[in-house]
């Protein structure tokens, strides 16, 4: 990962039926990478291709040829139920006589990796992959809000209130007779997803109100939309480093998240098609605007790859907007949605980061028939959104793009703020500056993140580094660092930053 390491202070699948749009897609290779697997069977040819260069190296072949398929299941790209080619298939396309895939087979049945079964051939039995189902324990998220009592708060990012916020807050009066009748629609009140709909229209995301369903917060969206996808052994992809709601949401569902590179503009799109092609996720969780927490925003044209490989692969990209509209530069892109309008993409925002964090108000965009979907299973969790909270979000709504510049500027010079604090008390730390968002995400140039973590709380400041926000086993090297706090806050906090960095890094030399 080469996130943080260059820029300092000193410069600048569903179904068919449950697709995100309009056209059914299938999955199928795109770019040149070739399935490995499809509806469950592999390919003989694609998978002597992908073994490489296995005849190499010490054993016998058949010892050679078990290990190199226990390696594709261990690494995930083989998974429980995919059927193996044909022995004599798989002898001729791998140059090998059947005897020895015969024997390869028998191995990897006595090491518990495949099953086999007269007439139904060879299939995966599947095993975990430990390093990454380790990185992913459920309930990492919860060190976010686990502030020491009496310490400086610098885990969360709970943007402060503009002044329009607070005066539309304070003169709201709510349209009763809005809310009458369809008070209990699961789906949110019809005014709000008329407005939510009109709003992406406008933005160039041609939207109806049966592609909107209203939620608790965005959170609670991504953890529908995982829910009704996502089941014990899926895959699913999403930035190295990203919100653990997302990861945290995956493993209680039993699947694990597979990280993709990231470099200074974000996502690795190359590198996510390889992905895609050999991991089969079921869904791909991105934060491609303003990113959290390297605050990263993808180009145009990678995010236009993206909605490309979602549409020709069928598998449905879970789009997290929350931040996107807190832009330093001006520039709030398009949705990934209206990139390509075949391409199966949820698009999940709220008001809490550019109105009010208090107010959990959140949203999801998706085919009509998902939402259905998702409507009734949000009806067994709590049934429907606050009322009162729906009719205060129709008057910021109706407020959103004054909102969102309101809280671009304040959080801008938040920004700038710590970038002096930093240049003063922590002048060896790196980072990619953010061009939006509300954290900076910085290198440590020594040091685990962990470790200095502990000795910063003992100087009172409680902060998040990489292990809270890692989807894959990454360097313990970053620290997040939110810039939503009150100025003196802010100042206070980054000076004993600089006290506990000092302390810290003095002790390293002392044992080096």
């Amino acid at each position: 990962m080469v996130i943080g390491v260059v820029i300092g202070p000193e410069s600048d699948a569903m179904s068919i039926i449950d697709r995100a749009n309009d056209r059914p897609v299938a999955q199928r290779s795109a770019g040149g990478v070739a399935p490995l697997v499809r509806s469950g069977e592999v390919s003989a040819e694609v998978l002597a291709a992908r073994l490489g260069r296995w005849t190499q190296g010490e054993g016998t072949l058949a010892a050679r040829l078990s290990d190199g398929v226990a390696a594709l299941i261990s690494g995930g790209e083989l998974r429980a139920g995919d059927r193996l080619p044909a022995e004599r298939g798989f002898a001729a396309a791998s140059a090998v006589s059947r005897g020895t895939v015969v024997a390869a087979y028998a191995d990897l049945a006595e090491r518990g990796l495949v099953d086999r079964r007269q007439g139904s051939g060879t299939r995966v039995a599947g095993v975990a992959t430990p390093a990454i189902a380790s990185a992913q324990r459920p309930g990492r998220g919860e060190a976010l809000f686990s502030a020491s009592p009496n310490a400086i708060d610098l885990l969360r990012t709970v943007p402060q209130l503009s002044d329009l916020a607070v005066q539309l807050i304070r003169e709201h009066r709510p349209r009763l007779e809005l809310a009458l009748l369809p008070e209990t629609d699961p789906a949110g009140l019809p005014a709000l997803r008329e407005l939510i709909a009109e709003m992406y229209c406008a933005e160039g995301t041609p939207t109806t109100r049966e592609q909107i369903l209203v939620t608790h917060g965005a959170q609670q969206a991504i953890s529908l939309v995982i829910n009704a996808l996502v089941s014990p052994g899926d895959v699913v992809l999403a930035e190295e480093v990203t919100w653990p709601g997302v990861t945290d949401s995956v493993g209680l569902r039993g699947g694990v998240v597979h990280g993709i590179p990231m470099g200074h503009d974000g996502l690795d799109v190359d590198a996510l098609e390889v992905a895609i092609a050999r991991l089969r996720p079921v869904a791909i969780a991105l934060n491609p605007h303003h990113q959290n927490p390297t605050g990263t925003r993808l180009p145009a044209a990678a995010r236009h790859r993206v909605a490309e490989l979602a549409a020709q692969y069928g598998v449905p990209v879970i789009e997290d907007r929350v931040v996107a509209g807190i832009s330093f530069d001006g520039v709030v892109p398009p949705t990934l949605a209206a990139e390509r309008a075949d391409a199966p993409i949820i698009v999940v925002e709220s008001v809490s980061k550019w109105a009010w964090a208090g107010l959990r108000i959140g949203w999801l965009r998706a085919d009509p028939v998902l939402v259905r979907r998702l409507r009734a299973a949000r009806q067994l969790a709590d049934q429907s959104t606050s009322v009162p909270g729906q009719l205060l979000a129709l008057d910021l709504l109706g407020k959103a793009v004054d909102l969102r510049t309101a809280t671009s500027r304040i959080h801008g010079e938040r920004l700038t703020l710590v970038r002096s604090l930093l240049a003063e008390h922590l002048p060896d730390w790196r980072w990619i500056e953010p061009r939006g968002g509300l954290s900076l995400w910085a290198a440590l140039p020594v040091g685990s993140a962990g470790a200095f973590s502990r000795i910063a709380a003992v100087h009172g400041v409680s902060i998040a580094g990489s292990a809270a926000f890692a989807a894959s086993v990454l360097p313990d090297d970053h620290i997040r660092i939110p810039f939503t706090a009150p100025d003196d806050v802010l100042t206070e906090g980054v000076r004993r930053l600089g006290v506990a960095w000092r302390e810290y890094r003095d002790a390293l030399s002392d044992r080096s």
